[in-house]
């Protein structure tokens, strides 16, 4: 027996502690020695380097082990031999009853085990469904909110296509319309141009005219009694009877000529007048239609951020006020 605990101690065990431990217990002690109390004893990391240390510093030769493991039959075939059979029996049993009660024991154990960690693991599953369940209902409103989300986007598709479409017809009309009002004005312009130098011209050939009468008038002996240089009518008395027929004939042509010439200069300037009204006139309807024009943009701005905002779910933009064009000057 002492040789067998010899052989037990060759295990590399640090301390007298150990050694005593292992000396004194039996083989069923030194099994549960090494199963429990070892592992216990030597589960701080310092400790179990030092024990790896030692067992690998320990050098047995294979002679030396097979020389126990001989010694170690002979003495239990011999001891075997020696011992009372009821004896051997008894210690049998007994050993077998612990292994029993240890099994049983452990088997207990494991079955707690096994019934907590079912319990467990029915719990876990059921929170596992639930969460399931949750996340499932989650799912199908965020796959019909996708699908209405995708729906309203494909509307607001369509209506900004529209929008875009109408808006970019008014534009080109509104831009046919400036490109005509900006072609008559020009034209009005031109006219107004050409009557003022017309104006000026007749103007011009008006006084040529008047001084051409006026050196006519000088030159004739009668008109000239009559008449003094700057073309009035002497204070001095004027004898009828010296006046002739042609004297009167040319001062009735000089007279219509000019009330022809006030008549057309009055019809040249009521002609200028007419066409500045109309250049006003269509300055304002120009201004009506930027306003227009500025206002269908702002509105549709408004209504595409409106729509955009309204299908991500967030609060609309306000839309950016219109600045009004300045007015024009009559």
């Amino acid at each position: 027996m002492h040789q067998g605990s010899h052989f037990l101690c060759g295990v590399p065990v640090p301390g007298e502690t150990s050694k005593e431990d292992l000396l004194q217990a039996d083989f069923e002690g030194a099994l549960k020695f090494f199963r429990v109390q070892l592992p216990k004893r030597y589960r701080a990391e310092e400790n179990a380097r030092r024990l790896m240390e030692q067992a690998c510093n320990i050098k047995v030769p294979t002679k030396k082990l097979k020389k126990y493991e001989k010694e170690y039959q002979t003495m239990r075939e011999s001891q075997l031999q020696q011992e009372d059979p009821m004896d051997r029996y008894k210690r049998e049993n007994r050993r077998l009853q612990e292994a029993s009660m240890r099994l049983e024991q452990e088997n207990d154990d494991l079955a707690h085990e096994l019934v907590t960690s079912k319990i467990a693991l029915r719990n876990d599953l059921d929170q596992a469904e639930d969460k399931a369940d949750v996340l499932s209902k989650e799912l199908l409103l965020t796959k019909q909110r996708l699908v209405e989300t995708e729906d309203e986007k494909r509307k607001q598709e369509e209506e900004t296509a529209q929008l875009k479409e109408v808006f970019r017809k008014q534009l080109e009309k509104a831009e046919y319309e400036i490109q005509k009002t900006t072609a008559i004005i020009a034209e009005y312009k031109q006219i107004c141009s050409q009557l003022s130098t017309r104006l000026e011209k007749q103007q011009a050939a008006s006084k040529e005219e008047l001084e051409v009468v006026k050196g006519k008038m000088m030159a004739c002996k009668h008109c000239s009694d009559i008449f003094s240089k700057e073309g009035t009518l002497k204070p001095a008395a004027i004898n009828r009877e010296d006046q002739g027929v042609e004297s009167d004939d040319e001062k009735d042509s000089l007279k219509k000529q000019l009330r022809e010439m006030e008549l057309e200069l009055a019809q040249t300037k009521l002609q200028l007048v007419e066409a500045k009204c109309k250049i006003q006139e269509l300055e304002h309807q120009r201004g009506a239609l930027m306003n227009e024009i500025q206002a269908a943009k702002n509105s549709w701005f408004s209504k595409t951020l409106n729509s955009i905002k309204t299908a991500t779910g967030t609060q609309p933009l306000q839309p950016p006020q219109a600045t009004p064009p300045p007015k024009e000057s009559t």
